[in-house]
């Protein structure tokens, strides 16, 4: 056994777009592994390394660091092929170097992540969509700024807090790991509030309809006289003036009735009881009576 475990190797960064026919594999742009040169495998094949590879870069003029799997060692001798995402992370650019080490982080059992949008909130399963596009990632680290790819829909998410959490790494490997996923309120998320969400919309009954005021002429308001003598009071206007304005200061709210009452604009009646049934049938035909014949002394 070799005892050198130690692999760091110095590159210069260019996106996947800028790799040849990178522009045919999107999907490895929405994904956290790079492609690094084949002299890099002939020596990581020498040393005594633990599986999966796992690789920490480090831009060292920004302070920035990240880690990552590897998925090929096709590219170009001097050269490593990062997503866009990564290098947005690292806040390197084309050309720039950075330093690229083998490491072993631990797997993590929780992950904290903070979607860049509420867009975010359109996706219908967001469990399903996680768990595809973390297929294609080998390590998450505190701070990073993964991109996945979605119905043609790029969506940035931020690494918030990871478990376990070491302060030399910030890093957590999952590969073949039951992860727990939380989620933080989407950026430019407003939670709504409660008292718009709690208070109802004011409907008005027309039993509680305020009384017209009397303005001008009206039709038949005056009274009258029957032949038996008896005066008639004024008509009534039965028309439904129901004032729909929801701003009026006399307007007590909407009309709230406990669950299975009904309310009807009179009193209810009850049904009568076999003991009232009882009572009216004994008291049928109690009255009294004249006959058109004079008893007989």
């Amino acid at each position: 056994m070799n005892p050198n475990r130690g692999f760091s190797e110095t590159y210069r960064c260019f996106p996947i777009a800028m790799m040849q026919n990178g522009s045919d594999r999107e999907n490895v742009n929405y994904g956290g592994k790079i492609i690094l040169p084949q002299s890099a495998l002939e020596k990581l094949s020498q040393l005594n390394i633990s599986y999966p590879m796992l690789f920490r870069l480090l831009n060292g003029a920004e302070k920035k660091h990240s880690h990552a799997g590897v998925l090929e060692f096709i590219a170009e001798e001097g050269r490593v092929y990062l997503p866009q995402w990564m290098m947005e992370t690292l806040e390197t650019e084309p050309g720039s170097l950075i330093e690229v080490k083998n490491v072993t982080i631990p797997l993590g059992s929780f992950v904290k992540i903070q979607p860049q949008s509420t867009d975010f909130l359109d996706i219908s399963d967001h469990r399903a969509v996680l768990e595809k596009a973390l297929r294609n990632f080998s390590t998450l680290t505190v701070g990073d700024m993964v991109q996945i790819n979605y119905n043609n829909k790029v969506y940035g998410i931020k690494v918030l807090e990871v478990k376990p959490h070491f302060e030399d790494h910030q890093g957590i490997s999952i590969v073949e790991t039951d992860l727990e996923v939380d989620f933080a309120p989407p950026v430019g998320y407003v939670e709504p509030s409660s008292q718009n969400s709690l208070q109802p919309a004011k409907s008005r009954m027309v039993i509680d309809a305020p009384k017209p005021v009397k303005t001008g002429f009206a039709a038949f308001e005056g009274g009258g006289q029957s032949l038996r003598g008896k005066s008639k009071g004024a008509l009534v206007d039965t028309s439904n003036n129901m004032n729909t304005d929801s701003n009026d200061e006399n307007d007590d709210g909407p009309f709230n009735l406990p669950f299975g009452q009904l309310y009807f604009g009179f009193p209810v009646v009850p049904p009568p009881s076999e003991n009232d049934k009882i009572k009216n049938e004994k008291n049928v035909f109690t009255g009294s009576g004249q006959t058109l014949r004079t008893k007989k002394k």
